[in-house]
């Protein structure tokens, strides 16, 4: 591998971090439109926002492998964070 793998662990693992932290963000505020939608009937929509979500955290993590597997990692562990984040905030 070229290039990115060569980044310091931390710059790997800040990378990971931020990106798994914008990328969980958008994946679990986009779980109450998803919802919505399946509630009104409206099923290819919602079907379509749902695969739109998986899509792009699965493509963010592939990408962040090329960083490096701290930066892998890290990601993982912001995508974790930003749930926890999301739920503490939509809990009543």
């Amino acid at each position: 591998m070229t290039g990115w793998p060569l980044l310091p662990l931390a710059a790997q693992l800040g990378v990971g971090l931020l990106v798994g932290l914008l990328v969980g963000a958008l994946h679990f505020a986009s779980l109450a439109p998803n919802l919505r939608l399946f509630g009104a009937g409206r099923v290819l929509p919602a079907l379509a926002l749902q695969l739109l979500r998986v899509g792009l955290s699965v493509a963010v993590l592939a990408a962040l492998i090329r960083v490096g597997l701290a930066a892998l990692l890290a990601g993982a562990a912001g995508l974790l964070l930003a749930r926890q984040r999301v739920l503490r905030r939509e809990r009543p």
